[in-house]
């Protein structure tokens, strides 16, 4: 291979990468690759600043992200693949790098990532192109981390479109559900922009958004997350429902749960889409108190 067909990183194109080593997505792994450098050094530049930090990187196939987060000026990268075919691309790419590019071969939703974030002894971002399959209970994963603040500052993270949708939108908004509330409470996520179909392989049939989640530095309640998450699931599980009844699989009474609502703060007659992140977090913390004094 001549150096005139070497990307600027010095490695191959990624095109080459993925037909010399016979690499695939495969749908039943949530895989669709980026493979524009020029798009993947957009999003790492979107999670920076990346100088003198760490990234943790989840689902990186072939390493189109990987690369720009390394070119970018990340410190260290963590990656984090349970498709075994794509540790050969990244080892490419972790000697072009020497040192720089830690590979973890596993399940990101089994992997301790406070732990990882510890032993890089730096400043932690996650970036991630984000399998489909894995996006949403790794979000939740990463927004319940307890103790807070996290051990991240900032999630830079791939989803579908109304997955977006339905992670920033505010009450009243057809997409305000669970994920909003659980998302808002502590931090403050921004959509940063969009991704058409055609610059993934495959191209997947919905186009996607870049997210950026930042802590607040104080969350908008005093709540236990576990407990709003009971709560939104029960109450966005019937949405169209009055909170006095969609909330009825919490356990209370009748009479109990007019109580509980009052107390928040909140008409009994009130629908979870009008319901404000803060009054949740009132109901949860309301709730977790009648549950610890039973």
């Amino acid at each position: 291979m001549n150096a005139q067909d070497l990307a600027e990183d010095g490695l191959p194109p990624l095109r080459e990468v993925i037909a010399r080593l016979s690499l695939s997505a495969r749908k039943s792994l949530g895989q669709n690759f980026l493979l524009d450098l020029n798009l993947t050094r957009r999003i790492a530049r979107a999670a920076g600043p990346l100088e003198g930090h760490a990234v943790i990187e989840v689902g990186p196939g072939p390493g189109g992200l990987t690369r720009a987060l390394l070119m970018e000026g990340a410190e260290k990268v963590f990656v984090i693949e349970r498709d075994a075919r794509m540790i050969p691309a990244l080892e490419e790419i972790a000697a072009r790098w020497p040192g720089r590019l830690e590979i973890i071969e596993g399940d990101a939703l089994e992997t301790d990532m406070a732990a990882i974030a510890r032993s890089a002894d730096l400043p932690v971002r996650v970036a991630a192109n984000l399998p489909y399959n894995v996006a949403t209970p790794l979000l939740v994963q990463w927004l319940k981390t307890d103790p807070w603040p996290p051990w991240w500052l900032s999630l830079t993270l791939m989803f579908q479109r109304e997955v977006a949708d339905r992670i920033t939108a505010a009450p009243g908004e057809k997409s305000y559900g669970r994920l909003a509330v659980l998302a808002q409470v502590r931090c403050r996520p921004r959509r940063l922009f969009d991704i058409p179909p055609r610059a993934f392989v495959p191209p997947p049939k919905v186009v996607s958004s870049l997210v950026r989640i930042e802590p607040l530095p104080e969350p908008k309640g005093p709540c236990d997350m576990a407990t709003l998450e009971r709560v939104t699931t029960a109450a966005f599980g019937q949405r169209r429902k009055m909170l006095r009844r969609s909330l009825k699989s919490l356990g209370l009474s009748p009479e109990r749960l007019e109580a509980l609502l009052e107390a928040a703060g909140i008409a009994p007659t009130a629908r979870a889409e009008e319901v404000s992140v803060e009054a949740f977090c009132r109901i949860a913390a309301l709730l977790a108190n009648e549950k610890g004094g039973q």
